[in-house]
């Protein structure tokens, strides 16, 4: 095995003053868990990102409920939902033509939710989606992901008022 000081080698810099680097090996950025890591931290480094996985804390959401809540382009949030599942922070799963997104119960990936969702605290752009979700979770998701959310909040008020 080479030892470090063996891999720190004498260069010039731009300015002509002896400096020193380090040159790594070919197979060191290899390692599973650097990169499951680095994945992980991308990953929540988003801030579209960073809002849907608060937005799952309290249970698993529509990828078009999201979407509404992000007020994204659903190409954009089909997007960010891919990079979240592909550092293991996000499970899917698909119900008729619905496809349903959760938090991973994976140990690494709640350390990192809950470490992220800390450091953020009460802020005021996750709160308001923490209230829009709570609404969400009461409309029919057909609804929702067919009319939008102004729409499908009109109908199940029209519902409700029919049905006294």
């Amino acid at each position: 095995m080479i030892e470090l000081h063996d891999r720190l080698v004498n260069a010039k810099c731009l300015d002509e003053r002896d400096s020193q680097y380090y040159i790594s090996r070919d197979d060191e950025m290899n390692n599973t868990q650097l990169e499951s890591t680095t994945a992980i931290a991308s990953a929540l480094s988003h801030p579209a990102r960073l809002r849907a996985v608060a937005m799952l804390r309290t249970g698993e959401l529509c990828a078009c409920q999201i979407t509404e809540v992000l007020g994204l382009a659903s190409s954009t949030v089909s997007a960010h939902l891919k990079e979240l599942k592909r550092a293991g922070l996000l499970v899917e799963r698909k119900e008729g033509r619905w496809v349903y997104f959760g938090l991973s119960n994976q140990p690494a990936a709640q350390s990192w939710v809950t470490t992220a969702l800390l450091s953020v605290g009460d802020d005021p752009q996750l709160l308001a989606d923490e209230e829009m979700v709570a609404e969400m979770r009461t409309l029919s998701v057909e609804d929702l992901c067919r009319l939008g959310f102004q729409e499908a909040r009109k109908r199940a008020a029209t519902t409700t008022e029919l049905s006294r």
